[in-house]
């Protein structure tokens, strides 16, 4: 049988759980209780043994036959727990547990129920806020919903009019008239009344309180409306899609020519507003069903603790207070149920067709059963794996392939091409290996990440995903080397179907790519390919790519927040391109100047790097945090492994050191090298993304954030404005 604190360990919300009772320290304090009671009870049994009498045994009884005829009376006055009300006339009740009977340790009990009446206070308050917070945002869709269902009405409706659908207004015809038979005074009129109609429109919207209508002219003095749906600047992932359509659409249909048409009523930004909406009262009945969940949990943690309390002080205490605990607003509060309730049936209504077994596919996802097979097949791949690269070894060694003396060409083509599997795989395997620690640790990684959990990629899928692609890649090139050592020609292996058509489309296209661009597709002598000025500058561009899209990114959240730490970061990674660009120009031009600035750019930037690494990233070298320059809260609990961290990662990230130290290298071993430090910056990545979700977890815990923020497609504005 499972424990409970375990049981409730794995059931609670993690972002709440500072707001859970807090079951283990009630635990601790019932064992100091059971700790007194044993103390003080060998000098009972020590009275006892020289006051006894011939009647004890006749008033024992009798106490036992009294306490059970009684006992319904005096089982209330063991304990007495009110409720009073803040004297600032604030709406908050608080509840306070009176001891009416003496206990035998009267100070530890004492001590656990003010604990106790503190859990009580602390889950009413939570809760309430929550209800209300819900309650509010329920009210915000309600509105939103009416406001989109006004808009489409007043639409369809004016639809049905004479107009050319999709455009409002048109003036004579939809497409240029062959013959001038539009008089001057038609095209009056017909200005007229498009002017008419567009008036119409607006005022009908705003009668239902709709302001995003608004009313314009052409270049040209002609009617124009145009239809703005509001989309927050900074939206989250989950609407990206609905922007780029949106844009996508107004692109298209957008008329290049003035056909005397106004602006199109986009319905496309209709339905990505519907979705929108549709997607937030999604996120508020999972918010409300977290929050049924809180209440239930807490409620079974008050009835196990207070049995536990019975069973150890020999009393009936639990009845009455679970009263109180039944009486208290996050049992009694029926709120949350019947918004749920109503959210299902809205949901049901407008965004299923009244269809409610589709509703519930929207408001509760299933997740996917884990098979066992899935375990399986990463076992048997795994295994397949070893073999074939252990048999790949034998064959690669007994071949002379990376000996130093050996032909150029397989470890100048092939193996590169091997080494971008080999470490696409790795970047799975490292990615499963942080799935299944974000699991272990209770680290929310679906919410973090904007993950639907029913779709969500589990590790064990990663690592599925991983081991078929490893055991694919090394089979190719196990039968590669065996087709070469059989004395088949370049141009036979490469004709070879199945996956071995990887090989040579992706080796013709580099070696296509890298001829082109060093002037000597001509000679087909591969030491010449890095020899051309393109390929020489576009080596800057691969290398500047990552880290500049990072510094875009920074930029754009900085001018859309204000916030200075963005702009900090940005010069994280402006320093990096720096760094990697001076890095590049001494491996071409080996003089002291340049070693100066590549030392002096690397070593700021590898400084900057670790500094945002450790204090923003990571949360960590806090001087003031009980755990020493780590923080005060810590997913994982092993101290050590922290420290150990910080040295790893320190290491990881001055590699480049081997960039500038002159060591002199063939061919072979330059190439494997630089597939080892691809390897540890694989590593360093996925190592550095662990503790990296664990503070963005942390810091929703320290906020009580679980339920997502969604956008909302329309927004009040000011009459002025």
């Amino acid at each position: 049988m499972v424990k409970f604190s375990k049981e409730l360990e794995a059931q609670l919300i993690p972002e709440w759980k500072e707001a859970f009772v807090n079951y283990w320290q009630l635990k601790k304090q019932m064992k100091k209780i059971k700790l007194s009671q044993k103390s003080k009870q060998p000098q009972q049994v020590l009275d006892h043994e020289f006051g006894l009498s011939i009647f004890y045994p006749i008033r024992s009884l009798a106490k036992n036959i009294s306490s059970k005829l009684f006992h319904s009376d005096t089982e209330t006055e063991i304990i007495q727990a009110r409720s009073k009300s803040m004297e600032d006339g604030d709406e908050e009740v608080l509840y306070q547990t009176e001891l009416v009977q003496l206990f035998s340790e009267e100070d530890e009990v004492a001590v656990f129920f003010e604990s106790l009446d503190g859990e009580l206070n602390k889950v009413n308050q939570f809760y309430k806020n929550k209800e209300s917070e819900f309650l509010e945002r329920g009210e915000i869709l309600n509105k939103q919903l009416e406001t989109l269902l006004d808009l489409k009405r007043v639409l369809n409706e004016h639809r049905r009019k004479p107009i050319n659908a999709g455009v409002l207004p048109l003036s004579c015809s939809s497409s240029p008239p062959r013959n001038s038979f539009c008089s001057e005074s038609a095209s009056v009129s017909n200005e007229t009344s498009a002017d008419s109609q567009i008036d119409e429109i607006i005022a009908a919207l705003e009668r239902e309180g709709i302001n995003s209508a608004t009313r314009k002219k052409t270049k040209k003095g002609k009617p124009k409306m145009a239809m703005r749906i509001g989309i927050p600047a900074a939206a989250p992932t989950r609407t990206i899609t609905a922007v780029t359509s949106m844009l996508w659409e107004d692109l298209v249909n957008n008329p290049k020519k003035d056909l005397g048409a106004g602006d199109f009523i986009n319905r496309k930004k209709i339905q990505c507003a519907e979705k929108m909406i549709r997607g937030a009262f999604v996120e508020l009945y999972r918010g409300l069903g977290l929050l049924k969940t809180y209440s239930s949990l807490n409620m079974v943690a008050f009835t196990k603790i207070l049995k536990k309390f019975d069973k150890v002080s020999n009393q009936q205490a639990s009845a009455s207070y679970l009263k109180v605990v039944k009486r208290s607003h996050f049992i009694s509060s029926d709120k949350v149920v019947r918004l749920m309730d109503d959210v299902e049936s809205i949901f049901t209504k407008h965004f299923a067709n009244n269809d409610r077994k589709k509703a519930m596919k929207f408001l509760k996802p299933q997740q996917q059963k884990e098979s066992h097979m899935v375990t399986f097949f990463v076992g048997l791949l795994t295994g397949c794996f070893v073999s074939l690269f252990s048999l790949y070894a034998i064959l690669a060694h007994l071949a002379g392939i990376f000996k130093p003396n050996s032909e150029r060409s397989y470890v100048e083509t092939v193996y590169p091409v091997f080494s971008v599997f080999a470490l696409l795989s790795f970047h799975l395997f490292m990615y499963g290996c942080n799935l299944f620690m974000w699991k272990g640790t209770r680290i929310n990684y679906n919410f973090i990440f904007e993950f639907q959990p029913s779709t969500a990629l589990k590790y064990r899928d990663a690592f599925l995903i991983c081991t078929t692609f490893m055991t694919s890649v090394v089979a190719a090139m196990v039968i590669h080397l065996l087709l070469r050592a059989s004395g088949f020609s370049p141009n036979h292996v490469d004709a070879i179907p199945g996956i071995l058509l990887l090989i040579p489309l992706l080796r013709h296209m580099g070696s296509t790519t890298c001829y082109f661009l060093a002037g000597s597709f001509k000679t087909h002598r591969y030491e010449t390919c890095k020899s051309g000025r393109l390929y020489r500058e576009l080596a800057y561009v691969i290398s500047f790519l990552p880290y500049y899209w990072r510094a875009m990114q920074c930029a754009r959240r900085w001018f859309d927040e204000s916030d200075l730490n963005h702009l900090a970061n940005m010069g994280k990674y402006v320093s990096a391109m720096v760094a990697a660009g001076a890095r590049i120009t001494y491996g071409r031009q080996e003089n002291h100047l340049w070693f100066g600035i590549v030392l002096v750019t690397s070593v700021f930037s590898t400084v900057y790097q670790l500094y945002w690494d450790f204090v923003k990233d990571w949360g960590l070298l806090n001087s003031k945090s009980k755990n020493l320059w780590l923080r005060d809260n810590l997913t994982l609990k092993n101290k050590s492994i922290y420290y150990m961290s910080i040295v790893l990662n320190i290491a990881l990230r001055v590699a480049w050191v081997e960039t500038v130290m002159g060591f002199r290298f063939n061919m072979v071993e330059s190439r494997m090298l630089d597939f080892l430090l691809a390897s540890l910056e694989v590593i360093r990545r996925g190592h550095w993304n662990f503790y990296r979700l664990e503070n963005e977890h942390l810091n929703n815990v320290g906020r009580f954030r679980a339920v997502k923020a969604v956008p909302l497609p329309f927004r009040e504005t000011d009459s002025d404005g």
